[in-house]
């Protein structure tokens, strides 16, 4: 019996998600999450295909013993990883910098690459290496891949690249635009080419990945040339708890005349700002509801981040120079259907015009949402993270 499946683990902080997905069909046998790693509150949800959730609650002292955990919980499905069936395991890496440009195969060169990169990912690749290790010390038979969030965005040419700052202290300190949520950018912007009935290479798109985070994308023939966020994930649209764009000079001020120190304007910058600086909430459910019932300050909040977002559409419309789709997607993106329609509000001259019925149809696939006539095509294009790391994964070392 030939390996067809692959393991993708995603391993945050304090939590591990995870899906196993079976590349002959795309059916997922299992997937769960592990959550608040580290605490007595530890829980562990275990979903097997067409089965009932299990979930189990106690402490998990770290991720060694979490993903332990996961794999007991595979066995009792039959689907160990020790099974023969389980070609590799994938993993989400979220900073690659500028040497990871496609998956890759992690070996002792790789891992201490991705640790190289610590300082400007310091809180993601540390977790992610975690995961690793602990996956390679439970099967170090097995091929294990890093596929990253960076790599979709370096083919930004360096004029998109490279902040306008001295070129000697850049390179010395590695600053420039990463960009990330680079596998949902490749799997929607490849997915909307395929709902258009067209190759990758023939369509230019803008992506609009909105969920908590958020980011846009400007696509051209299946390569990316553009991207909001930068050297972190702070830079660019207006997120849940993140400011985006913001002057530098800012910071400055908050340090000189608020004596704010660099950890606090990090905290300010990162888990106060966004929609929740603005209102108090930043579940775009919840600031609507607020806004149908007259709240001035829920409503300021959300025309900001619809200023921001078109800014965004507009911009990357210029880069582009011509557009044949804007795909919505993530967990705003995906469901809430008056943010798409504000989005694209008064931009009927860029060829861009919504059909409000199929605008408020809620569905789990692709479908476009544009009117017969509009230039552009909108489209709902839900993200499927797991799969274009599984696939990745397995078009790498699936067939060895």
């Amino acid at each position: 019996m030939s390996a067809t499946r692959v393991l993708v683990l995603n391993s945050g902080s304090s939590s591990v998600k995870y899906q196993l997905l079976d590349m002959r069909d795309g059916s997922r046998p299992a997937q769960g999450l592990v959550e608040r790693i580290g605490e007595p509150s530890s829980r562990l949800k275990h979903t097997p295909l067409g089965g009932e959730t299990r979930e189990r609650t106690g402490p998990i002292a770290d991720h060694d013993a979490a993903l332990k955990a996961v794999a007991d919980e595979l066995a009792k499905d039959g689907l160990g990883l020790d099974s023969p069936e389980l070609a590799a395991i994938g993993h989400r890496v979220v900073h690659g910098g500028k040497t990871f440009t496609e998956p890759t195969v992690i070996d002792e060169t790789v891992l201490a690459e991705i640790e190289r990169l610590i300082p400007v990912a310091p809180l993601h690749n540390p977790a992610n290496l975690t995961g690793i290790r602990t996956a390679m010390a439970l099967r170090p038979d097995l091929p294990q891949v890093a596929v990253f969030d960076t790599a979709f965005h370096t083919t930004m040419p360096e004029s998109a690249a490279r902040y306008a700052i001295d070129v000697e202290t850049a390179d010395a300190h590695r600053v420039r635009r990463y960009g990330f949520h680079g596998t949902s950018h490749a799997y929607v912007s490849r997915a909307t080419a395929q709902l258009l009935g067209l190759a990758p290479e023939e369509v230019n798109v803008i992506v609009l990945h909105l969920g908590n985070g958020a980011s846009a994308s400007a696509v051209r023939g299946g390569r990316c040339v553009d991207t909001s966020m930068g050297l972190t994930p702070l830079e660019g649209l207006v997120m849940g708890t993140r400011s985006g764009d913001l002057d530098p000079a800012v910071i400055f001020h908050l340090m000189r005349v608020g004596k704010m120190s660099t950890d606090e304007i990090d905290t300010l910058l990162n888990k106060k700002s966004g929609l929740i600086g603005l209102c108090g909430d930043n579940d775009m459910r919840e600031i609507r509801r607020r806004i149908d019932a007259g709240d001035e300050q829920a409503k300021l909040a959300f025309d900001i981040y619809i200023h921001r977002l078109k800014k965004y559409i507009g911009a990357y419309y210029a880069v582009l120079g011509r557009v044949d789709a804007i795909a919505f997607t993530a967990g705003v993106g995906e469901n809430a259907a008056p943010v798409r329609e504000a989005a694209v509000a008064g931009l009927e001259e860029l060829g861009l015009l919504l059909d409000p019925g199929l605008n408020a149809v809620r569905a789990d696939e692709a479908r476009l949402i544009s009117r017969a006539n509009s230039r552009v095509t909108i489209a709902v294009v839900p993200t499927d993270e797991e799969l274009e790391i599984a696939t990745q994964t397995y078009a790498l070392v699936g067939d060895n």
